[in-house]
């Protein structure tokens, strides 16, 4: 199997700080960015794509440290800060020609598409989220014994060094058990395409902790300050996750409503890899969010 979208065209766009992205490109019409997850690539938005590229430019991106994307060195915690990556989609969708766009993330991507839209208003139309909390509030409300489900949130915030090399040991378990853990449907996942992130993900341990780690730094930073501002999103927000509101012990959608007045939450049976579980749906609240 070729690890590309079928129809898409790919090239290699200059970001921020000269970090070239892997970028797929497919169909026509307003432009729509899709921003994978962890532990994954582009390719996780396989289905999706070729659906909405029926009436739309798709526009599917690695992010860096991701796939075929650059991995700078983390020589300081603004490499892989959410800002930077954000920056990196604004300037990969203003080389193709579009000042103005659509934007959906899945997890890690969630997170930059998060900081695109507080920091670039007047680029991002319509903002799409996928299965996330904002960072300032998932620290908030990973609490006591049910934190234990992102414990590699606090496995890869610590120190350069130590995740790093535990991971490496061994990457495919690890980063395979996000995979087993996090699908309701292994079907969604076939055994190529889970090996292909396998493979993807173990050469890029590195900028994929650094991802994380700045997470657990800068990305917090920017967020309070954002926060304690009263900053909020000017465009419409489309928020889908799974129900870790009552697994965790708080109202999602609140909390996406501090940030989101114009909010459309929505909870769905798909598993976290939804886009792959359940493309239909995915595809169908990208396309209600588009009409508001």
């Amino acid at each position: 199997m070729a690890y590309e979208i079928p129809g898409f065209e790919y090239t290699r766009l200059r970001g921020a700080d000269d970090v070239e992205l892997n970028v797929a490109t497919g169909g026509s019409g307003s432009p729509v960015v899709l921003l994978h997850g962890f532990p994954q690539t582009h390719l996780m938005w396989r289905h999706v794509a070729q659906k909405l590229s029926a009436d739309h430019t798709v526009i599917v991106p690695d992010l860096r440290g991701y796939g075929a994307s650059d991995k700078p060195d983390a020589a300081d915690e603004d490499v892989y800060s959410k800002r930077t990556m954000a920056a990196d989609i604004v300037s990969i969708a203003s080389g193709l020609g579009h000042e103005q766009f659509a934007l959906v993330g899945h997890d890690r991507g969630a997170l930059v598409a998060f900081r695109a839209g507080l920091d670039h208003p007047e680029t991002i139309t319509h903002l799409g989220i996928l299965d996330v909390v904002p960072t300032l509030d998932m620290w908030n409300v990973l609490q006591g014994r049910s934190a234990a489900v992102g414990y590699h949130l606090f496995l890869m915030a610590q120190p350069q060094g130590l995740p790093e090399t535990m991971i490496a040991n061994s990457a495919d378990a690890f980063f395979g058990s996000f995979l087993d853990a996090w699908v309701k449907d292994p079907a969604a996942l076939p055994d190529d395409v889970r090996a292909e992130y396998l493979r993807a993900s173990a050469g890029a341990v590195d900028s994929i902790v650094a991802d994380y780690r700045a997470s657990a730094g800068v990305d917090v930073a920017h967020d309070q300050a954002d926060f304690d501002a009263g900053s909020q999103f000017a465009m419409p927000v489309t928020v889908i996750q799974q129900d870790w509101g009552a697994q965790l012990g708080y109202d999602a959608a609140q909390v996406w409503r501090a940030w989101a007045p114009d909010l459309d939450h929505r909870l769905t049976r798909a598993g976290h890899f939804m886009a792959e579980e359940a493309p239909d749906e995915i595809v169908s609240a990208v396309r209600d969010l588009l009409d508001r």
